[in-house]
């Protein structure tokens, strides 16, 4: 085997799964992510979660950001022996015990001891690395290698990973893309593009599309309220915990802060205002609430628009018109307050697919009232009942989609609020990949569907072509 050498454990036959191998020289290997496989990109088995490959020799695994399809399959990890660092930024080393421990009640044991024991290993594993900043993995007489973490754009914490390899006098640079974000996250710095790669292994989820521009996506959101409100109903929105629900809430709290220094109010066709200053945002899912936390604490690294926002006293995830439901049986209530009284709200709910989770009560309950709308403000996959009900987007005919078991009506109201993409388009990843100041020799192509991972390969080879960049462009097995 020549060296370096890459192997990927997953993300090459859908979106889910990132797992990359990268072997330095016999018998010692770095890991990138350690995702889980989901939906249709899961290989049958008896445990999804399982690890199909050999751990010995791994000396590190490096986190690029902690949702599940890039850290699910950690408890595997562990479970296999590894006693490794996990490497990965300062907010991520916060973020990520809080979505391990969740997934690990759910998916593993509830036993407070046994997760006790979980999140204690992990904390002993973790090592937080400030971005920008070299960290050296591997030093041996004949190889060294360091990582060194950029922010991505896609979620607090999200980095890209440069790793750095030493053979001499040779040296060969490997980058990870992780996720990358859009670029119209509220919160977050915007992500540069590396200054070199002779291999770049780069996402590839929205490669075959173009987002829409972001600029007004607030403006869409105040009147797609507006609107809503005049029928006096509830609007649900299906978020998950991490990532969108914070842009949510930041962005919620601008147009109610706007509203509120114009004085101004909606409106009902009976000529009955709806009171801005007066309108509940129900957060209502306890993993969200821990992790909004978090997202406060690590306001050091938020974007200067938002820090100069919480700098001159506005708080813009923890504002006084926010109501977080902890309990189930408080979350009953409000469902069945909310269904008989009709009073205006909003409801920020997961899982952002509604295929579980809290939000399932809230439709099952309003679903087949008029007065009331689903705002649906990310991807919905093919299959998912959040897919079956943002096809009755705008039709009059009445739908109905089944919920844990039992089929329901949509009469309620749906709407598909765009602009909110946590991914870079294909116009986005290619300048991600040509923005280098050296030419690449390498683009492997992960983490996306079949069709877009060609579609962007095709515009990745004419950008180069244009360029004169000899750059070839693989797309991963």
């Amino acid at each position: 085997m020549e060296f370096p050498t890459l192997f990927h454990h997953g993300a090459v036959r859908g979106v889910t799964g990132s797992c990359h191998q990268l072997h330095l020289a016999t018998g010692v290997s770095l890991l990138v992510d350690c995702g889980l496989e989901q939906g249709p990109d899961a290989i049958p088995q008896a445990d999804p979660a399982a690890l199909t490959f050999d751990i010995k020799g791994v000396c590190a695994l490096i986190i690029t950001h902690v949702h599940l399809d890039h850290v699910g399959r950690i408890p595997a990890l562990l479970a296999a022996g590894y006693r490794g660092p996990i490497l990965c930024s300062e907010p991520s080393a916060k973020l990520l015990p809080l979505v391990l421990e969740d997934a690990y009640r759910l998916g593993i044991s509830s036993d407070p001891a046994h997760v006790s024991t979980y999140l204690e290993l992990v904390s002993t594993l973790l090592v937080p690395l400030p971005f920008e900043q070299w960290h050296p993995v591997l030093e041996q007489p004949d190889i060294i290698c360091r990582v060194r973490l950029q922010r991505a754009g896609h979620l607090l914490g999200s980095a890209y990973v440069e790793c750095d390899i030493q053979y001499g006098q040779a040296s060969r640079r490997y980058v990870f893309s992780g996720d990358l974000g859009a670029g119209n996250n509220p919160l977050l710095r915007p992500l540069q593009p590396p200054e070199r790669a002779d291999v770049l292994v780069l996402e590839s989820t929205y490669g075959d599309r173009l987002n829409p521009h972001p600029s007004d996506r607030v403006r869409r959101l105040e009147a797609a309220i507006d609107r809503a409100l005049a029928d006096q109903g509830t609007i649900l929105i299906p978020a998950f915990s991490l990532g969108r629900t914070q842009e949510l809430l930041y962005e919620l709290e601008e147009v109610l802060h706007r509203k509120a220094l114009l004085g101004s109010a909606g409106g009902s066709p009976a000529g009955e205002p709806v009171d801005w200053s007066q309108l509940p945002i129900i957060l209502d899912s306890p993993l969200a609430q821990r992790i909004t936390a978090v997202y406060r604490e690590l306001h050091a690294f938020w974007n200067e628009e938002a820090r100069a926002r919480r700098a001159a006293g506005r708080d813009p995830l923890a504002f006084g018109q926010l109501i977080c439901v902890d309990t189930h049986a408080r979350h009953q209530q409000v469902v069945n307050y909310l269904k008989s009284t009709g009073r205006p709200a909003i409801v920020i709910a997961g899982n952002g697919m509604c295929s579980g989770g809290r939000i399932v009560n809230y439709l099952k309950a309003m679903l087949g009232d008029r007065r009331h709308e689903v705002m649906f403000v990310g991807y919905q996959a093919r299959g998912t009942p959040g897919a079956v009900i943002q096809a009755s987007e705008g039709s009059n005919d009445v739908g109905q989609v089944d919920l844990e078991g039992e089929g329901y009506e949509v009469r309620a109201k749906v709407t598909i609020l765009k602009g909110y993409s946590g991914h870079a388009d294909q116009a986005g990843l290619v300048a991600f990949a040509t923005g280098l100041s050296a030419k690449s020799e390498e683009v492997v192509l992960v983490h996306g569907e079949s069709k877009a991972r060609k579609q962007l390969a095709r515009a990745l080879r004419q950008r180069l072509l244009a360029l004169g960049w000899p750059t070839k462009v693989k797309i991963a097995t």
